[in-house]
């Protein structure tokens, strides 16, 4: 009797269960199927020109970067600037101490007045004993006569010949002295320039435009010459920024470049201030351990917004691809035999179509091949779709109001509910019915 009564109840459990299924036990549970149309999100095949760029992170770079040394040293008596200025090329930085530089100036002039004066008595030598050898010389040549005629004797003719030899020699030597001391004179004048140059540097001035760093030495302090680095004075108008592309681009960079000048754009990190500059180095070489070439553009920035040392997120507008076919990139998905849409078709089915790829501009996809201009694709809910799922368009908010509904009716925008299955439901949380 037990057993009967058991059978009884197992039997009636299995008739409510086979109820309870039959509303939904000829419809699909997913992919579309008998399960009722796929809620999705759509956007028609766009046309538009989009710019053909090359984007990469770049850094800023200082358009020169000055170090300032001393070329004397001493004490440190002035600074005329304050750390962070910008100052102009030609500018007072720094005063050393030229008291004993001005010293030494003073004793090598003395130097070259002492010396042109031992020129001047040399020449007034030369002078007084050019006119004695000339008065002996004649005098001997008169006696020689006076002894070929018997007047004098020979004693006295070779005397007075030999004072006359004697003066010729003096003469030479001061000729010779005074070529010493013309050279002398040289010597003292140099030493007077080099001085006078070493006292030119205890005051140093600014080598080009540019903003001061950190000041490494404070006023008072002793410098030693080409050691002490007193400051750093970067160079930031214009200013250069630095950034890498992948080799594949290096063909059109260098074709676009043949045409003109290249345009390049870089942007802070916050994605504010555009700062627009030319393109001016490409490396000669390709980095082989990144595959990657180094280029440089060249920025005015006359407003200082870039900052040396700092990131920067850089495009090369190379030229403009016009007509090209946009969808977002979201529509475009990835498969085992490569990138793929779904295309809504006239009935409200979807066709899985391969594209072909092209750039990537901001939120979009140019699509060079498997779609034209006004079809319509989706842009959501792609995982719940297969070829020939039958779709309706949910709101631009989301995929249709898709759901984790328990089969009642709901009052989601993606459907009311009747075509749940009590297990995977399409019940939103919004107001409304979608379209169909």
């Amino acid at each position: 009797m037990c057993l009967l009564l058991a059978a009884l109840v197992i039997q009636g459990c299995s008739k409510g269960d086979v109820s309870a299924d039959a509303p939904t036990g000829k419809k699909g549970k997913g992919r579309g199927g008998d399960g009722g149309p796929v809620p999705v999100v759509v956007v028609k095949v766009a046309q538009k020109s989009v710019p053909i760029e090359a984007i990469a992170v770049g850094n800023v770079e200082a358009y020169s970067t000055i170090n300032v040394v001393p070329q004397v040293g001493g004490q440190l008596n002035e600074v005329y600037f304050n750390e962070g200025d910008y100052i102009a090329k030609g500018a007072k930085l720094f005063m050393i101490d030229p008291r004993q530089l001005e010293a030494m100036v003073a004793q090598a002039e003395a130097n070259l007045a002492r010396d042109t004066a031992l020129q001047q008595q040399a020449q007034a030598n030369l002078a007084r004993d050019t006119a004695n050898q000339k008065y002996a010389r004649d005098q001997a040549d008169r006696y020689a006569k006076l002894f070929e005629q018997g007047i004098v004797s020979k004693d006295q003719g070779e005397q007075l010949g030999t004072n006359a030899d004697a003066l010729t020699q003096l003469v030479l030597a001061d000729k010779a002295s005074i070529e010493s001391a013309k050279a002398q004179i040289l010597a003292d004048q140099a030493n007077i320039s080099n001085i006078k140059l070493q006292l030119a540097y205890t005051t140093i001035y600014s080598p080009i435009d540019g903003r001061t760093g950190n000041l490494t030495v404070k006023s008072g302090n002793i410098v030693t010459p080409n050691t002490s680095i007193l400051t750093t004075i970067t160079q930031v108008e214009p200013i250069y920024v630095t950034f890498s592309v992948p080799e594949a681009r290096l063909a059109d960079i260098r074709r676009y470049m043949a045409q003109g000048t290249l345009q390049v754009r870089a942007r802070g990190q916050d994605g504010t201030d555009v700062e627009q500059g030319q393109l001016t180095f490409v490396d000669n070489n390709v980095d082989t351990t990144t595959g990657t070439i180094r280029l440089k553009g060249t920025f005015q920035n006359t407003d200082r917004k870039l900052w040396p040392g700092e990131y920067v997120n850089v495009n090369v507008r190379m030229s403009m691809q016009q007509n090209a076919l946009v969808l977002p990139n979201q529509a475009v998905q990835t498969g085992q035999d490569g990138t793929y849409v779904y295309v809504v078709k006239d009935d409200r089915t979807v066709e899985m179509r391969p594209v072909k790829t092209g750039l990537r501009v901001d939120q979009d996809m140019v699509i060079d091949q498997g779609v034209q201009s006004g079809e319509t694709v989706v842009t959501e809910g792609q995982l719940r779709l297969a070829p020939g799922s039958r779709v309706q368009f949910g709101g631009a908010g989301g995929p249709g109001g898709l759901g984790a509904g328990d089969g009642r009716r709901g009052e989601g925008k993606g459907g009311d509910g009747k075509s749940g299955d009590g297990k995977s439901g399409f019940q939103g949380k919004g107001k409304g019915r979608p379209q169909t």
